[in-house]
């Protein structure tokens, strides 16, 4: 966190003086930036699991619902220790699961109707299994975490970029502007593509280690391994990504 913190101080700073402004003007800059930027985040971090499920179509759903799906995800709860999450349905056809929420007292998991209906029972326990995993090992806070770093890198970057393209103050020619804009640019078009670079590395580390933590969780490893052949041969898109 300081060291993005710190990123975008100076991302900000180094756009200030490209447009042309003081180096007082552009600290100032650099510090409503930071102060917006914190505040953004934590309304995101502590509303992210409400904000995912808002934008997927989730439906919570309470266990007489669909008693099957909720004694699987209460009883790996029981076996892993953890608190059981909100359960949720999302209406499409597409087979998909995910787990969001901060921490383990504010996780939630979503399941589409379509993996439901594609999957036995044991092959949904090593899904669900999978997704509590998540839970357990933080992975969910920390994805929310990185994503929301990305998502500012990115709209501080696209500032900057329109602000370059309309113009800012009349600046001198001298070659200290020159430089900021040239460095401004790099930083501006580079910053989102190694922040998101970033987060599919993270991402893609903590989903093998949610594979064989849930496959010790349910002690039947073949069962996420069908689940993920399933899916992975399943070409119907997730109609909520398409929306």
């Amino acid at each position: 966190m300081l060291f993005f913190a710190a990123f975008i101080t100076g991302l900000a700073y180094v756009v200030t003086q490209a447009l042309g402004y003081d180096a007082p003007s552009a600290l100032g800059f650099s510090g409503v930036m930071l102060i917006i930027a914190g505040v953004l985040n934590l309304l995101a971090y502590y509303n992210s699991d409400k904000m995912v499920m808002a934008i997927s179509g989730a439906r919570k759903i309470h266990k007489k619902d669909n008693p099957e799906l909720f004694r699987i995800v209460e009883n790996l709860s029981i076996a892993s220790g953890l608190p059981s999450p909100k359960v949720y349905i999302i209406e499409d056809t597409a087979p998909n699961a995910f787990a969001t929420g901060r921490n383990p007292k504010h996780a939630s998991i979503a399941f589409t109707t379509g993996i439901l209906s594609k999957l036995n029972k044991l092959e949904l326990e090593g899904v669900a299994a999978h997704e509590l995993s998540h839970v357990g090992n933080y992975d969910t806070r920390l994805m929310t975490i990185v994503s929301i770093l990305v998502g500012t890198v990115a709209l501080l970057a696209d500032f900057f970029l329109r602000a370059t393209f309309w113009g800012g103050r009349d600046r001198e020619k001298n070659s200290a502007s020159t430089v900021f804009l040239i460095v401004g640019l790099i930083m501006a078009i580079l910053a989102p593509i190694i922040a998101t670079l970033i987060q599919l590395a993270i991402s893609r580390k903590r989903e093998f280690l949610a594979d064989a933590s849930g496959a010790l969780l349910t002690r039947h490893p073949d069962g996420l391994a069908d689940a993920l052949l399933k899916i992975s041969a399943d070409r119907e898109p997730l109609e909520v990504a398409n929306k």
